[in-house]
């Protein structure tokens, strides 16, 4: 036996934040902006109808939820986010805006991650309304940008028609 079990733990948890770290800096957001590149600032706020999201919408959404989520969450900071503002902004925000914003927020997260100690990922916050563990909120987002990412690849398809070419990434 290699070690004892809070050691394994912590192996884990370490292993866990990289993983992370590595979904959202080398797939997710690589991703996100192939899209954005793509698209005009027009098709950024496109939308099939009115209660359907836009890319501008889901990026606003994305960059609040991860801030609020990681960056205050789990950095301790405190959040500001307006929810409810992410869904009903109707643009124009220029690709340049919704790029740096989004990179900015992913950046931070980046940090975030970097410094949390893996041994906190069992600890409890209070994120929204919601008292979660660290690792609860951290898997949360991934899946949570996961799933965005994929309605604004989708997006971008349907207003392209084109192969986005994610492996030449």
């Amino acid at each position: 036996m290699i070690g004892n079990t809070a050691d394994h733990g912590s192996d884990a948890g370490t292993a866990y934040l990289a993983y992370c770290r590595r979904r959202f800096s080398d797939e997710y957001l690589p991703r996100l902006l192939r899209c954005l590149d793509e698209l005009t600032d027009d098709d950024l706020w496109w939308r099939p109808h009115e209660s359907a999201n836009s890319v501008g919408n889901l990026v606003l959404h994305l960059s609040g939820n991860v801030e609020q989520w990681i960056n205050a969450g789990l950095g301790g900071g405190a959040s500001s986010r307006n929810r409810a503002g992410e869904f009903s902004h109707r643009g124009p925000v220029p690709k340049k805006d919704l790029i740096a914003r989004i990179s900015e927020v992913m950046r931070r997260a980046d940090a975030t991650l970097a410094a949390f100690d893996p041994s906190l990922l069992m600890e409890r916050r209070m994120i929204q309304v919601y008292d979660v563990t660290c690792l609860d909120a951290l898997s949360h987002v991934i899946e949570h940008f996961a799933q965005h990412l994929g309605q604004v690849i989708y997006i971008t398809k349907l207003r392209k028609g084109i192969d986005l070419k994610f492996y030449d990434l």
